[in-house]
């Protein structure tokens, strides 16, 4: 005899039916010390701002690519309370294009509402998102924050779609994105905020209008919502094994398929970055997001040995080097 009795489960239905959005968080958090210190801290700000303000209204996924014990723990503890509907856990990091072939191919809902962990998101980001996708046609991609920087590659659909002039766009130029905006988001993802105040200071910011929605002409892949379709196509068809990297070109396969790659007019969303700046504290306290960030919200005084000329530069190659022997990255 190869089988005592019969499962209970057969000929039986699931009662889970997919919402249409599935929202997929992407977490890799391998150690809790240097660049990782506070990154633990970030991903309860991303997550729980999440949950807030998507409820109901999407399904959540999250797929960890090979964190720390402790950051594991805390997504099974947030499934078993039942605030992750799929979680999906890796024993070791595929690299960020490999996760993401996994994850767009497992997501059930016919959008994919998209980020890395350490966005934070504002109400009414997936309302936003949403009318935008209904407004526009060949919707490909919509960002719920409107980059500058954004606008340097994969808007060839873009392009071609304001030079055909459909009916009902209006396209201006103008200042509108406000330069707070901006800058946060530059400090946030490590960037010189003299030279990137200086690049953009003369950038006349396009603006599109159709049918009473107005959309900045680029996205971001931080964060995004999308058919779902569209983000399997856009994946590579080999394996790459690359710990970063890729993203640009899955920008650029979105917009060879036609899709526009489109941003909200508002900031629905922002990027953290490694750390929780002091002004965002403020900002996490007015949403009534119940996180405890004071040690992360310390700044200190720059240490002494920066203060020798190019020593910077030496550290971080350093460091460079140092974080590829750790994880064993081959270039």
């Amino acid at each position: 005899m190869t089988r005592f009795g019969v499962s209970p489960t057969r000929n039986k239905l699931s009662t889970y039916r997919p919402a249409k959005v599935t929202a997929a968080v992407l977490v890799y958090i391998p150690q809790r010390e240097g660049y990782y210190r506070h990154r633990l801290d970030v991903l309860k700000l991303c997550l729980e701002s999440l949950m807030r303000t998507s409820a109901g209204e999407a399904d959540l996924l999250v797929f960890d690519n090979g964190s720390a014990p402790e950051v594991v723990e805390y997504l099974l503890s947030l499934q078993r309370d039942g605030k992750i509907d799929i979680l999906m856990l890796s024993g070791r990091n595929l690299g960020k294009i490999g996760a993401l072939q996994l994850m767009f191919n497992a997501a059930p809902g016919e959008f994919i509402a998209y980020c890395d962990d350490d966005i934070l998101f504002y109400p009414g980001w997936l309302q936003a998102s949403w009318d935008v996708i209904e407004a526009f046609p060949q919707v490909g991609m919509v960002s719920g924050l409107p980059v500058r920087d954004a606008a340097r590659h994969g808007v060839e659909s873009n392009n071609a779609f304001a030079r055909s002039k459909p009916d009902g766009l209006k396209i201006t130029f103008e200042r509108w994105i406000e330069d707070d905006w901006d800058l946060d988001w530059a400090e946030s993802t490590g960037r010189n905020l003299e030279e990137h105040r200086a690049a953009f200071k003369d950038f006349q910011d396009p603006l599109w209008e159709m049918n009473g929605v107005k959309a900045f002409p680029a996205a971001n892949h931080f964060q995004f919502v999308a058919p779902r379709k569209v983000m399997v196509r856009a994946m590579p068809e080999e394996w790459s094994g690359k710990l970063m990297g890729k993203m640009v070109e899955m920008d650029e396969a979105i917009d060879a398929q036609g899709g526009l790659r489109l941003s909200t007019a508002g900031r629905y969303v922002r990027h953290i970055g490694n750390v929780v700046s002091p002004r965002l504290a403020m900002e996490i306290a007015a949403l009534g997001l119940d996180l405890d960030v004071t040690d992360v919200t310390r700044r200190q005084k720059p240490h002494w040995l920066l203060r020798i000329p190019r020593m910077w530069h030496l550290l971080e190659r350093i460091y460079s080097k140092l974080f590829d022997i750790l994880y064993q990255v081959e270039r």
